[in-house]
């Protein structure tokens, strides 16, 4: 018995715990409440039941309402806590099970768990179900066992239910349920022959705190579940957004080589070379892609210049040449509107700077010039020199090479341009040109 009281004390202690916790806990709403109650509930069955033992053999007046008050809530929470439990199924049922309507056994454990509480009310005036004599001694009464049946009956009902739906929801979950209505039934069999025991409520506080551990479970499962499933859909969406990305990219592209008919494949060509030189320099995955597309596009500006002037046989006049020159304007103007990848328009922009600052149109040197423009610029001009124009073929491998060196750290970045000589030094086969 001692023993008993010992662990009363410590339930006491931890219940009050897990009632402050359950309180901020993320558990869905409708089923915080009913977990709250269950579990303030279960502190004060335990500090009456506990009220109880100490007072037991006291005198005065105020051991006189003390025994009666707190003997009264050992019973009322009893089935309070068995009725909270029964909300609690319904709860689950309805709502993570996806039950049309709530199961009759459980209408029917409603109705008998407010009988119960309506006796045990009578009770008090009647002596249905215990009495205190002149020392203030507690003594059962021969109605004393409907005390006990009504929620032996709830929970056969409630057992009933929970093995019908067991596969419904989560395994462990349901093995817990099931001993919800198991082991208080038992012990309530136990307590029939040993007056004085808490076992009922131990057992009762006891299941009380495992729901909440498995609600916990239960609930950090949920959030994991709804994190992955939420980045997977970013994922979706990033991958379809960077998709229609590409598709765009490849249109507009066609869209500029359609207008220029010496220059078809320059685009997918240039932002090719352009990834390949990322790639050495150390790009990740992510800075190749967005360089690719730069690449791929730094020649829209182009769509705005007159086809006379872009598919002129002939050497363009000063004036030609001036209006050929603003293509990196207008490409920066075309695609400065996709705020979402900025390295487009900055490709477009600058693409036409030189290392030594004689570029156009800002004239820009050196460090000056962003970065993702210098590699353009040497995978642009190299692709104009191994590629067939009206005037000629494509430039034999070593005179390419040859101009590559010239222009290093004058027209292209030192280490753009030595990236783009040990690129052509593995080509041996010449394959890197308009095919």
């Amino acid at each position: 018995m001692e023993i008993l009281r010992e662990y009363e004390l410590i339930l006491i202690g931890f219940c009050a715990s897990i009632t402050f916790y359950g309180f901020f806990s993320k558990t869905e709403e409708t089923k915080k409440k009913i977990l709250f109650f269950m579990e303030i509930s279960s502190v004060l069955l335990l500090l009456s039941d506990y009220q109880v033992y100490l007072f037991r053999d006291a005198e005065g007046q105020k051991a006189f309402w003390i025994l009666r008050i707190c003997k009264f809530l050992v019973f009322f929470m009893s089935i309070f806590i068995v009725h909270v439990f029964n909300r609690y199924l319904i709860n689950l049922y309805l709502q993570e099970v996806k039950l049309l309507s709530v199961p009759k056994r459980l209408k029917t454990g409603e109705v008998l768990a407010f009988a119960g509480e309506a006796l045990l009310v009578i009770s008090q005036f009647t002596g249905l179900y215990y009495t205190f004599d002149e020392a203030n001694h507690y003594h059962r009464e021969k109605y004393y066992i409907i005390s006990y049946l009504i929620p032996v009956m709830i929970w056969i009902l409630q057992f009933s239910v929970i093995f019908q739906y067991r596969k419904k929801y989560d395994k462990k979950l349901s093995s817990a349920l099931m001993l919800v209505p198991i082991l208080p039934t038992v012990a309530a069999g136990i307590q029939l022959f040993m007056v004085g025991t808490p076992l009922i409520n131990l057992t009762i506080v006891g299941l009380v705190i495992m729901l909440r551990v498995f609600e916990v479970r239960n609930t950090n499962w949920k959030i994991t579940l709804a994190n992955q499933r939420e980045k997977a859909l970013l994922k979706e969406e990033q991958e379809t957004m960077r998709s229609m990305m590409e598709e765009t990219s490849y249109a507009l592209a066609e869209a500029i080589e359609a207008k220029d008919k010496y220059t078809h494949g320059h685009s997918s060509r240039v932002a090719q070379y352009s990834e390949m030189i990322a790639k050495l320099v150390g790009k990740d995955e992510k800075e190749r892609q967005n360089i690719y597309l730069a690449g791929l596009l730094h020649d829209v500006g182009k769509i705005g210049i007159p086809e006379s002037i872009i598919n002129k046989d002939s050497k363009l006049t000063d004036e030609e040449y001036a209006i050929i020159k603003t293509h990196p304007v207008m490409g920066n103007q075309i695609l400065q509107k996709i705020k979402k990848n900025p390295d487009l328009s900055i490709g477009a922009h600058y693409h036409h700077e030189r290392y030594d600052g004689r570029g156009y149109p800002e004239g820009l040197k050196e460090e000056e010039i962003p970065e993702i423009a210098r590699i353009i610029a040497v995978a642009d001009a190299y692709d104009a020199m191994t590629s067939k124009r009206s005037y000629r073929d494509p430039l034999p491998q070593e005179v390419v090479r040859e101009e590559i060196v010239k222009g290093k750290g004058t027209q292209f970045d030192p280490e753009f341009a030595e990236i783009m000589l040990s690129l052509i030094d593995k080509d041996t086969e010449y394959t890197m040109k308009e095919s």
